[in-house]
């Protein structure tokens, strides 16, 4: 159960990559603020600990299913570019070489920024290769996939109208997904709005809106699916976000169309100077999230969340 956790901390970074580009993460990217070291989150479910470079980058996270099974990622960066990912799993105590991988990044930038990135098991296993093409500009346009099934081709297309700009996917010239980007004028400042659309063998299937106030902070996602009949998207479900005066998530509101169900959050923070949270209380639920944090040197250490 707690591969779901790790999904779910990951939804709570404050950008959205498309999932064949590489993933860099910053300690701002896990809600942490500071010289953050490590960070271990700890559930009624399951622990995962972050740890950061002085920089703030992931350097390595382990995921603890339970006291003899365990994942261990770590990142290797060249100034701030990812240069190598191993991601070793650790079963009854033994590395599984098998399931074991280690991605190697190489850098060409010679006329145009390329990445290569090849991905080996630790049993020598040759898994997959991935080009990834970068414009003038650096926007990613081109990924090219080679392993034993084949070679898959995504185009990255790129489009600007007035305030809006859309990124359309295709693979093996098949849509997959469109993203448009837009911004919207509000009494509440800039808000940034993204839709996007999922596609299944060039068909429409799911789509999802999500807006952003300024700082970059969810304010509400509306999920719809694709209605054959009507040939449109229909609303399924919207989640709307509500925050204190200091950007932290008070309240969640989730409706359908007939019902509507709401979440509150309540946290406990640490003495850092900009101050961490260290205990999450989602209720009615009463579940919780529990973070022990470390700083490098000339940060406040954290107290311990009251039990």
């Amino acid at each position: 159960m707690l591969k779901n956790y790790t999904c779910f901390f990951f939804l709570l970074l404050t950008f959205n990559v498309f999932p064949q580009e590489i993933q860099k993460f910053r300690v701002n990217d896990f809600d942490l603020r500071g010289k953050v070291k490590s960070c271990l989150v700890i559930t009624d479910y399951g622990r995962e600990l972050f740890e950061f470079s002085e920089d703030g980058l992931l350097i390595r996270t382990v995921t603890q299913y339970n006291e003899t099974d365990q994942d261990i990622t770590y990142y290797k960066y060249t100034g701030e570019e990812l240069m190598e990912k191993r991601m070793e799993s650790y079963k009854n105590n033994v590395l599984d070489a098998a399931t074991s991988m280690v991605n190697f990044y190489t850098i060409d930038t010679v006329p145009l920024k390329k990445i290569f990135e090849k991905i080996i098991s630790y049993d020598k296993e040759f898994l997959e290769l991935q080009e990834y093409e970068f414009d003038k500009t650096n926007r990613l346009t081109k990924i090219t996939t080679s392993n034993a099934e084949g070679v898959d081709e995504t185009i990255l297309e790129y489009a600007s109208y007035k305030d809006e700009s859309t990124v359309n996917h295709f693979v093996n010239e098949v849509m997959e997904k469109s993203v448009r980007t837009s911004e919207r004028k509000t009494s509440e400042g800039i808000q940034k709005a993204m839709l996007t659309k999922e596609y299944i063998d060039g068909e429409p299937n799911i789509a999802f809106e999500e807006i952003f106030d300024e700082a970059g902070k969810l304010i509400s996602k509306e999920t719809f699916s694709y209605d054959i009949i009507k040939k449109e998207f229909v609303s399924n479900k919207k989640k709307l976000c509500q925050y204190d005066v200091e950007g932290k998530l008070e309240k969640v509101v989730t409706k359908t169309s007939n019902a509507e169900a709401v979440k509150e959050y309540i946290f406990q923070f640490d003495n850092n100077e900009e101050k961490n949270w260290i205990k999450q209380i989602i209720t009615p639920d009463n579940s919780y999230v529990t973070r022990k944090i470390t700083y490098y040197p000339n940060e406040q250490v954290q107290e311990e969340p009251n039990k």
